[in-house]
């Protein structure tokens, strides 16, 4: 048994073993926070991220900044994060596409999304809106699947580019309802959705922000959203699940926030919790929903790992379905 002198000599080695920890001898944070966004300045992302970093900074008394750094279909950021000092004041927003998407349809990403990254906080969905040219017969989803199946030929869609969000959003359609259609790849979201209007191509499964005005001058036909729940923005236009009869059917982006993966829990935990309170904020989710997203009460870090996983398990499954695999 250990003497009461050495016992205490040992209490204090141990502590000052772990009084030298940043996560547990410093106070959290002790400098300004980064968080890296994946897109431009001024896109919905960056708009969101910089209002909750304003009411993060005044809630944790330091500054919260952010930096744009688009390129590389969103995984320059990635890259950044994985390898900034793992002490929660560099942090990354990164969505389905760099997280459970590129991993599987590039041939080599210079990160890991399940080994270098910690999440911290799931806070709103990015759904799709499905689309078609208002002058086809088609005003439900049910009418388009019938159409589509009665067509003497396919139906063409438009994406942004193989293997991208809205590109697989329409295969799993495809495979779920056994339909035949053909993909036209474009170079640019804007553009794939304006063709839509002009009738150069049927439909597509587009971004909300982006298609929102031509929906709403007749421009386009909205027949569904990809989400389980409505879109605040249109509350009038059914989930895809709801339409279709297919309970499960959800294809959607989110945003989510992660640090480097060894940060410590506590600090996680912290961010968690902060970025909870910021969320559920009514003026944050009103906000969020006028863009066209749809704002969560963010979940549990477990409860956020299973569906990241399953994200991962779903698109990745997918991608090789498709062939796709390493094409990128």
């Amino acid at each position: 048994m250990l003497t009461f002198a050495r016992w205490t000599l040992a209490a204090f080695a141990l502590l000052g073993v772990y009084g030298n920890s940043p996560a547990l001898g410093q106070a959290y944070p002790s400098r300004t926070i980064t968080i890296v966004v994946p897109l431009a300045a001024g896109t919905g992302m960056d708009v969101i991220a910089r209002m909750y970093a304003e009411k993060l900074s005044l809630s944790l008394g330091k500054p919260v900044i952010i930096e744009n750094k688009p390129g590389a279909s969103l995984m320059l950021a990635a890259t950044a994060v994985a390898g900034a000092p793992a002490d929660g004041h560099t942090l990354l927003i990164s969505t389905s596409s760099a997280m459970a998407i590129n991993p599987v349809l590039f041939k080599k990403i210079n990160y890991d999304p399940e080994k270098d990254f910690a999440v911290v906080s799931w806070y709103l969905k990015s759904p799709f809106i499905l689309v078609v040219n208002p002058a086809l017969p088609i005003k439900s989803v049910p009418e388009l699947i019938k159409y589509a199946k009665g067509s003497k030929t396919p139906l063409n869609y438009s994406s942004p580019g193989p293997g991208v969000a809205q590109h697989l959003s329409i295969e799993f359609m495809k495979q779920r309802f056994e339909l035949d259609m053909n993909h036209i790849p474009y170079r640019s979201t804007p553009q794939s959705i304006l063709d839509i209007s002009t009738g150069e191509v049927h439909l597509g499964f587009a971004e909300a922000g982006a298609s929102l005005p031509l929906i709403r001058d007749g421009r386009l036909r909205a027949l569904a959203v990809s989400a389980l729940t409505r879109l605040p923005a249109l509350p009038d236009v059914p989930p895809f699940a709801e339409a279709s009869g297919a309970a499960d059917f959800e294809a959607v982006s989110w945003h989510m926030l992660f640090a480097p993966a060894k940060t410590p829990r506590e600090i996680v935990q912290k961010l968690h919790e902060e970025m909870k309170r910021i969320m559920s904020d009514k003026e944050m989710q009103s906000r969020m929903a006028l863009l066209g997203l749809i704002p969560l009460d963010p979940p549990s870090l477990a409860e956020t790992d299973r569906y990241l996983k399953s994200e991962r398990e779903k698109w990745g499954a997918l991608v090789k379905k498709l062939g796709l695999e390493g094409s990128q």
